[in-house]
């Protein structure tokens, strides 16, 4: 082989590696624990007296979260314990330390930096071998109303769904709208022409409106409430059924009040043909018994007149 092949094959061979290595695909980035100095601070603090205790913790922008957990401790108070930390139940790596009795309580302190959706979730400090627990569930502000009952709307007319965040809770960025797609979520866009769907969003409401129906629109469609820190979803079901589907009952009703009507009808010609065969033949055996009476002085003359 050439110097000239050689060197135009290391070439392809240079192109296709590098092509490969800007085409892969990177694997997850774990969230970070340790804090960023870019991010605000806050802290939230728990003292436990008993055993265990669940604290929601709603967050709206990424930060700096200092987790602080204060127990009382039990009758038997040692000097020190172990303490560690929990995140979604897996133990935080080096988070295991000797926490001392202080004032009759032990202290359990930590920051963990909250920058992502993924940063969220359960965490917990442990006091002890499992002795005393404290868990703080981080999340964004959850939408509340929460339809149970589908909404049901008909072939070509149009549906409307709606979601609401409580006055309570802090106004989302926006809203955006998804249709369940088997295991995945299809975002929702309102720019075909002419629109089938229009999106109407106010600070803490937002409508879907799907026009000229079809029962393919029906499923499951989820709201989201869009904050720095995360979206939260809440899902409503849209049924579409046809103008024919509320008659269906009432059509198999009215065959069985037919079908009801038509074996009455049918047992009573029944019996009348029964009543007017019995009818019969008592008036023939009356007629029968009425000329054997007739008959009877006739006879009896005729013997009379023999003995005579």
């Amino acid at each position: 082989m050439s110097a000239s092949w050689k060197q135009i094959l290391f070439q392809i061979l240079l192109l296709v590696s590098c092509r490969y290595i800007n085409t892969k695909t990177p694997g997850p980035t774990p969230p970070p624990l340790v804090p960023i100095t870019s991010l605000p601070t806050d802290e939230r603090s728990v003292i436990l007296e008993g055993e265990s205790h669940t604290e929601k913790v709603e967050l709206l922008n990424p930060v700096n979260l200092a987790l602080a957990c204060t127990w009382t401790g039990n009758q038997n108070k040692q000097p020190n314990i172990t303490g560690f930390w929990r995140k979604d139940g897996d133990e935080v790596e080096n988070s295991q330390v000797t926490v001392q009795l202080e004032g009759d309580q032990y202290k359990l302190k930590r920051v963990f930096s909250i920058v992502s959706e993924e940063s969220l979730g359960s965490y917990s400090c442990v006091f002890g071998s499992e002795e005393a627990k404290i868990e703080f569930v981080l999340a964004a502000p959850q939408i509340g109303e929460v339809r149970d009952k589908p909404i049901v709307s008909y072939v070509g007319d149009s549906g409307v769904i709606a979601c609401k965040m409580d006055e309570t809770k802090p106004k989302p960025i926006t809203w955006n709208w998804y249709k369940a797609n088997g295991t995945d979520k299809e975002q929702i866009f309102a720019v075909a022409e002419p629109p089938r769907h229009v999106i109407k969003n106010e600070e803490r409401k937002t409508k879907l409106v799907v026009y000229n129906l079809t029962e393919a629109d029906g499923g499951l469609y989820y709201c989201g409430a869009v904050y720095a820190i995360s979206t939260t979803m809440s899902h409503v079901e849209l049924k579409v059924i046809s103008f024919q589907e509320p008659l269906k009952p009432f059509i198999a009703i009215l065959i069985e009040v037919i079908v009801l009507v038509a074996g009455i009808l049918l047992y009573e010609r029944c019996q009348s043909k029964k009543d007017y065969t019995a009818g019969n033949g008592t008036i023939e055996q009356t007629n029968t018994m009425t000329q054997g009476e007739n008959n009877g002085p006739e006879e009896g003359s005729s013997v009379r007149q023999r003995k005579v």
